[in-house]
This record gives C-alpha cells, sequence and structure tokens, in this order.
C-alpha cells in the first residue's frame, strides 16, 4: 500500500496521492462500519469514527514526523495547505457539535428529531467535502503543490530523463488489491474482538476508540511513516489530514444516510467524551 501511495504521488501529485490512499485506506474501514451497522453497533460505529480521527491526527501524523524527523533534521511542509485543512476538520467538528449541544440542552427532544437533524447536517458536510476536493484538485491545485514527476540526470547523457515511468492504472490496482486484503483481514478481527476483549477486560469504549481504528488504519499509518522516512512529508501529511478529513466530512454522514436506510439509529449525537 505504501510503495502504491508513493509511486501514484510522483505520477500526480503528492495532494492526489494522498487522497486515493485515504479513499482505498477508509474503504475498508466504511465496509466494516457498515457490516456493524447493519448490525446494530451503533455507539461502536461512533466510537471508531472518533478514534479513526485521533489516530489519523495524533498517532499517524506523529510517528511520520518522529520517525521522519530521526533521519532528516529539517522537513517542510506548506503552511497554507495545513491552515486549509485545519478551517475544514473545525468545521467537520462543529457539524458534529451541534446534535450533542442540541440533546445535552434539550434532553426531553426526540430522537427522531436529532436524526433528521443529522441527516441534514451529513447531506451539508458531503457537499461541503466536494467543494474541499474542487478547491484543492482543480481551483487551486497551485496551492498543494500538485508536481511533475522526479528527475534524475542519466549518466552519460546531456539531458534529464525520468526516472523510471510509472504506470498509473498498475499501482491503482495493486492499491485496490491491498485495501480488499485489508477489509477482509480487518472482518476476521472484528468476528473475534468481542471474545478477545472479553477475555482481555477491556472496556467497548476502550476497543472502538483505540483497539478497532489502529488496526483498520494500520495500513495507512504505515504507508504515512514509510514516505515520511523518506523525506516525503508532504505526502505523508496529505495521507493523514486527508483521511481525517474523508471521515469527518464524508465517512460519517454517510453512515448517517446508512443508518437511516437500513433503519438503524445512526446519528451524529456523539456522548462529550466521544465529541
Amino acid at each position: 500500500m505504501g510503495t502504491a501511495t508513493e509511486e501514484i504521488a510522483v505520477a500526480v501529485g503528492p495532494s492526489l496521492g494522498g487522497l486515493l490512499n485515504a479513499t482505498f485506506g477508509n474503504a475498508a474501514e466504511l465496509i466494516i462500519a457498515l457490516i456493524a451497522l447493519k448490525a446494530g453497533l451503533v455507539e461502536v460505529v461512533k466510537s471508531t469514527i472518533t478514534g479513526s480521527i485521533i489516530g489519523n491526527l495524533l498517532l499517524m501524523m506523529g510517528l511520520a514526523m518522529f520517525l521522519g524527523g530521526i533521519r532528516y533534521r529539517e522537513q517542510e511542509f506548506q503552511p497554507i495547505v495545513a491552515r486549509a485543512n485545519a478551517s475544514a476538520m473545525n468545521l467537520g467538528v462543529i457539524a458534529i457539535l451541534l446534535p450533542t449541544a442540541t440533546h445535552l440542552i434539550a434532553d426531553r427532544i426526540q430522537s427522531v428529531s436529532i436524526q433528521r437533524f443529522s441527516t441534514a447536517i451529513a447531506l451539508i458536510l458531503i457537499v461541503v467535502y466536494g467543494l474541499t476536493l474542487l478547491f484543492s484538485m482543480r481551483a487551486h491545485s497551485y496551492l498543494y503543490d500538485v508536481g511533475l514527476a522526479e528527475v534524475e540526470p542519466v549518466k552519460g547523457a546531456g539531458t534529464v530523463h525520468p526516472e523510471h515511468k510509472i504506470d498509473l492504472w498498475f499501482w491503482v490496482g495493486m492499491l485496490l488489491a491491498a485495501t480488499v486484503l485489508v477489509a477482509i483481514e480487518s472482518e476476521l478481527l472484528v468476528e473475534t474482538l468481542e471474545e478477545a476483549t472479553a477475555r482481555l477486560g477491556l472496556a467497548a469504549l476502550f476497543t472502538g476508540v483505540i483497539v478497532l481504528p489502529i488496526v483498520d488504519n494500520a495500513a495507512e499509518q504505515a504507508a504515512a511513516v514509510t514516505v515520511a522516512m523518506k523525506n516525503k512529508i508532504k505526502l505523508s501529511f496529505s495521507v493523514a489530514l486527508g483521511s481525517s478529513l474523508q471521515i469527518a466530512l464524508f465517512v460519517a454522514p454517510v453512515l448517517v444516510l446508512a443508518g437511516w436506510v437500513l433503519g438503524q439509529p445512526m446519528d451524529l449525537d456523539f456522548n462529550p467524551l466521544n465529541l
């Protein structure tokens, strides 16, 4: 997964490369969340959303900066991209805050009203996510340093040639294949998780917020750390931030809409600790 991400980023730039990695990585998580949602494990799904965002922003980025910083004294990223991503993440957090705050303030409000409110917010968040993609990939792509493929001088030649030609569709296929294998592996883990956590004495909240997200995002985390250790911190940040934004602005809203279709009361009313 890390190799495919690196090759794709060389061909299409770090922003799109990071987006593809985040999309395929979160696809496995979305599949597992849909299975859990269909089984009625709504609180586990909410905890997993929380844990995935925290894990990507803190664990994944922290490991990438720490291990990359050991090998390279200084690594650079673009502040304007960080500010744009922080603004989008703040919007996602505020949107999730609204149903929770409404329930805490007006505790007599019916759950159906909270679910309808969450559905409206979910639709808005999906539109916002689409606009952030339009901003980063189309309208202001130059801010995100979508560069050309790396080139190296060839010995004995007076011109510069590409190091190797990137077969983009081959590496996208490899990324897809890796994602399918990760999804299968994660589903096997989820099937044995209940018995394992019961024997280990782990709380359900700890399992949902810490254990499941680490396992679900292990492939993305490995990819982000690997490219950071190769002094490609921009790509590493694109993977970590892109994954967190995608969960907050797309995956969580899609799960709300899926809950409405499946007849499960999935909403954005997170408990205060998750929030």
